[in-house]
């Protein structure tokens, strides 16, 4: 039997009603239909003969309901007078129908939702543009998902790759798409629309997993931002072979911090700060405005780290960074916006909040090369 691919990719939808829950509905709506069918039988039994000779009680009118909607009626009890069949072709007829539904529920239930599934899963990968794939749902990857929202992405602009099912589940039950399977395979890949996506994140638990995602993402996309984690800084060069555009060595970059640390707590505190979108200060990069094109570094606002010239990264101290050209962008550490202040886009029209400091808002720290 081929597999269905449509059920690897799991979409956030709301919460279901408890099993249970549906049952006894179910029962109770049942129920209310077979009172309501005893209901008219018993106002018009009159109308009504038993071949068991006798009149009508209230014992034969839930017999009579319940064979009349279970079934179609065994012939011992029956109408003869017109308006006792008049109501069963306009009220009990319709009640049995109700009651079939209700019966068989579960299976149109289960077809509803399937169908309902099929379109919104067909509407979400035509609308799926410029998004970002993250590659495992591990501590990385949360906390790569944790400070892409914080920087502004939508989660609905985000889809979670995992083999488990269960990391899945965590990913949609927090309102992000997911897709089950192995990411080295294309046609994973694929089910997460990455040939579309805009930036990739691979944050897996081996590096040689990272190796063989960042070649088949590479494949499927070619002008996709890609950045991966290895564990260990030798596969770093591996990864980039493999097409990543940027690799950071988780192991590294926690023992640099820790060293931090350990020399300076207050430095370190400050690095973790940085590294940490949303509070305090926050590291960010922006275009260059019209009204600082041909001005220095130093005649800015803004306290800048580096500027980003085409390919290449400047430091703020290099004189080959001033003047400053229309086409930069500059990397700079800005103080985290409140609700009521402009983000780090400047969305709100102005200018991302920033720290002050003295001499033109330039510290007089310098820049540490790895």
């Amino acid at each position: 039997m081929p597999e269905d691919h449509s059920r690897r990719v799991v979409l956030p939808r709301r919460t279901p009603k408890a099993p249970l829950r549906q049952v006894a509905r179910r029962l109770l709506m049942a129920l209310l239909v077979l009172v309501a069918t005893v209901f008219i039988v018993w106002i018009d039994r009159d109308q009504y003969h038993d071949n068991a000779g006798g009149t009508v009680d209230l014992l034969d009118c839930v017999y009579y309901a319940t064979v009349t909607l279970s079934t179609t009626g065994y012939g011992d009890i029956v109408p003869y007078g017109a308006t006792a069949r008049l109501l069963n072709i306009l009220l009990i007829t319709p009640l049995r129908v109700l009651f079939l539904i209700i019966l068989v529920g579960t299976t149109l239930e289960v077809l509803t939702e399937r169908t309902r599934e099929q379109w919104q899963l067909k509407r979400w990968r035509n609308a799926l543009r410029d998004h970002t794939v993250i590659v495992g749902f591990g501590t990385k990857g949360r906390s790569a998902v944790q400070t892409l929202c914080a920087t502004g992405l939508t989660r609905d602009r985000i889809v979670i790759v995992d083999p488990s099912p269960k990391v899945i589940e965590s990913a949609v039950a927090e309102g992000f798409a997911g897709v089950v399977g192995d990411a080295t395979r294309s046609d994973v890949l694929l089910r997460a629309e990455i040939q579309r996506a805009r930036q990739v994140v691979i944050a897996t638990q081996r590096d040689d997993t990272a190796v063989l995602v960042s070649l088949t993402a590479r494949q499927l996309n070619k002008k996709a931002n890609i950045v991966a984690a290895v564990r260990e800084e030798e596969n770093a060069p591996l990864l980039r072979q493999s097409g990543a555009d940027a690799v950071i060595t988780s192991a590294s970059a926690a023992g640099r911090l820790l060293g931090l640390s350990v020399h300076s707590p207050s430095a370190g505190a400050v690095m973790e700060d940085l590294i940490q979108q949303g509070s305090g200060l926050d590291l960010v990069e922006r275009p260059v405005v019209k009204a600082e094109v041909g001005r220095s570094v130093r005649e800015t606002d803004d306290l800048i780290v580096s500027v980003l010239r085409g390919h290449r990264l400047i430091g703020y101290d290099d004189p080959a960074a001033s003047p400053l050209q229309s086409a930069d962008r500059l990397i700079t550490i800005v103080r985290a916006a409140t609700p009521e202040e402009p983000d780090a886009a400047g969305k709100s029209g102005g200018r991302p909040a920033r720290p002050k400091f003295p001499g033109g808002g330039i510290s007089p720290m310098r820049r540490v090369d790895e």
